[in-house]
């Protein structure tokens, strides 16, 4: 094993109990949106939790965490700007934060493995752009891309 695996290995289980807190976090602030729509410190506290995340998976090369990460930060900012928060677009920003407490758990431990179909990462990230207004999302620079399929194709 070399000493890199060995490091990653010491840092991975840091790493899970502070994406815990993180996504504790978001809850917090998804709580309250849903009680005070668009909260500008509610929203900010949620963005800045979101880049923490993407930031601390992408140190561990967990890519699939950190760019979905950035994929639901992008909306969510382009969101805030130009329409109200309702209730359909909190209730897709919870499942994007529900399957990312899905991965976390799903990572081996040992080799930093995230056994994954993108399938349910982009279903998710295309029902939460719809809900936002965005139907033509334009993911993160540098971010890989998800392979979208129509939000409205999928409900017929």
């Amino acid at each position: 094993m070399s000493n890199n695996r060995k490091e990653w290995a010491k840092r991975v289980p840091e790493f899970l109990v502070e994406a815990e807190s993180l996504l504790a976090k978001t809850e917090e602030c998804l709580s309250h949106l849903q009680l005070i729509s668009n909260d500008k410190d509610a929203i900010d506290c949620m963005l800045s939790t979101l880049l923490k995340l993407a930031s601390k998976a992408d140190a561990l090369a967990l890519a699939a965490v950190s760019e979905f990460s950035l994929h639901i930060h992008g909306l969510l900012n382009h969101a805030q700007n130009h329409m109200e928060l309702h209730d359909e677009a909190l209730s897709a920003l919870k499942d994007c934060l529900t399957l990312i407490a899905w991965q976390l758990e799903l990572i081996d431990q040992n080799t930093g493995q995230l056994s994954l179909d993108e399938t349910e990462q982009a279903t998710l990230i295309e029902a939460f752009a719809f809900q936002v207004g965005q139907s033509h999302f334009q993911p993160p620079v540098n971010s890989k891309p998800f392979s979208l399929v129509p939000y409205l194709e999928r409900q017929a």
